[in-house]
C-alpha cells in the first residue's frame, strides 16, 4: 500500500521516517507531504512541531486534531513545488460531501530544517 501522501512507497519507508525524526526533510515538498500524512493520522504533535513558530498557534492544536479525525482523507495531489512553495489539493470526505483544500503553502528553512510557514496573505481555500 502506498503512503498516505501518495508517494509510491509504504508509509513506514516514507512519511513515518519524518514523523519519527521530527520533520527533518530535505525539501519543502517532503515536509508538506509528511504534514498531509500527519493530518490523515491526526498527529497534532508533528503538525505543531513542523509549523514555524512565527505563525504557529499552539492553542489551535486541539481543534486541528479534532477536525482531522472528523474527516476521511481521500488523496493528495501535489500540483507544483519550488524551493519554498508547494501548491497542492488535499481531498477529504466530510458530512457526506467530498471537498478539497487548494493551497499554495510557503515554507522556510532554518538551521537546516524546513518548517511550514503558512499561506501568502494568511489565507486558504476550501472549494466545493
Amino acid at each position: 500500500m502506498n503512503c498516505y501522501c501518495g508517494e509510491n512507497n509504504t508509509y513506514e519507508n516514507c512519511c513515518a521516517v519524518y514523523h519519527k525524526n521530527g520533520g527533518k526533510t530535505k525539501t519543502a515538498a517532503q515536509l508538506m507531504r509528511s504534514r498531509y500524512s500527519a493530518f490523515v493520522l491526526a498527529n497534532g504533535d508533528y503538525l505543531m512541531q513542523t509549523h514555524h513558530r512565527s505563525t504557529r498557534r499552539l492553542k489551535d492544536k486541539k481543534a486541528i486534531v479534532k477536525w482531522a479525525k472528523s474527516v476521511q482523507w481521500l488523496k493528495l495531489e501535489v500540483l507544483e513545488s519550488t524551493i519554498d512553495t508547494v501548491s497542492f489539493n488535499a481531498y477529504f470526505f466530510e458530512n457526506g460531501v467530498t471537498d478539497v483544500i487548494c493551497e499554495n503553502s510557503k515554507f522556510v528553512k532554518e538551521n537546516n530544517r524546513w518548517f511550514y510557514l503558512g499561506l501568502p496573505n494568511n489565507d486558504f481555500n476550501i472549494s466545493d
